[in-house]
């Protein structure tokens, strides 16, 4: 008797321990627990040490960091009719464990879907060039769809960022010339906008050289001394007479009217 008594005690006390141990639950800095008694959602707990009892109360562990979650590469047709692939990357965290346990079923995986169909409706919107060159745009346009369409999961869209856009070879080779095509019109307006510039500075120093007759000799003789400088042979360098004038002494205006014709005879007295 005393023992089937001893055995019974030692069962018991196997079992009290057993219940104990699953009684008792850590969980991390990082971590929450959504406790559900018969059913029912009674609180959140967490983090550290909490006891749920067992058979009467269930727990569902959720992790509140950061998931950096990759959108699969998708089919996408441009405004313009472009096909291209696309992929992604969306940062998300869980704000509201209840929420994220109670109101969607497998949140990680709804998260997903969401974010692949929202993808291809956004840029299905704009055009190749745009996805292009205004990436930053487009994903503030669905991050920003995202995070309203998943508010009532208690999940909060962070970030989403674009990786990469893969085109066909004959679009990469189209805009190939595009771009080079747009590079040779800048050049040709730089080129164009230098002449313009140049022309206006040498129409500026040929009023300045006008206006001072002694400049203008000056100049030629710079431009005759590097050109003999440059060239051992014969030069013969054109001179305007009308720059020799200037070279001579000026005769008083009395002198050069009195040679210029004959004197009328004088009478006598």
């Amino acid at each position: 008797m005393i023992y089937g008594f001893n055995i019974g005690l030692t069962v018991f006390i196997v079992v009290l321990a057993l219940v104990v141990i699953n009684a008792i639950k850590v969980l991390r800095e990082y971590q929450r627990g959504v406790i559900f008694t018969l059913g029912r959602f009674s609180s959140v707990r967490g983090p550290g040490l909490i006891l749920v009892i067992p058979v009467l109360q269930q727990m569902v562990r959720v992790d509140l960091r950061i998931v950096a979650m990759d959108v699969p590469s998708q089919d996408v047709i441009s405004r313009d009719n472009v096909s291209v692939k696309v992929n992604a990357v969306v940062y998300f965290r869980v704000m509201d464990p209840d929420k994220a346990i109670i109101q969607v079923e497998r949140y990680l995986e709804a998260t997903s879907q969401l974010a692949q169909t929202t993808l291809r409706a956004v840029l299905g919107k704009h055009e190749l060039d745009e996805m292009l060159s205004e990436r930053e745009k487009l994903n503030a346009d669905i991050q920003h769809i995202l995070d309203a369409q998943t508010d009532a999961w208690g999940i909060k869209v962070t970030t989403v960022e674009i990786k990469h856009i893969d085109l066909n070879e004959t679009m990469i080779r189209a805009i190939a010339r595009q771009a080079e095509a747009e590079r040779e019109r800048r050049a040709k307006v730089i080129h164009a906008e230098g002449e313009k510039q140049a022309a206006k500075t040498l129409m500026e120093a040929a009023e300045i050289l006008a206006a001072q007759p002694s400049a203008m000799q000056l100049r030629y003789l710079q431009t005759l001394t590097q050109v003999a400088g440059d060239k051992s042979s014969t030069l013969v360098f054109p001179v305007p007479m009308d720059l020799l004038s200037h070279l001579g002494p000026r005769q008083p205006e009395n002198v050069a009217s009195s040679s210029s014709g004959p004197q009328p005879p004088t009478s006598p007295t």
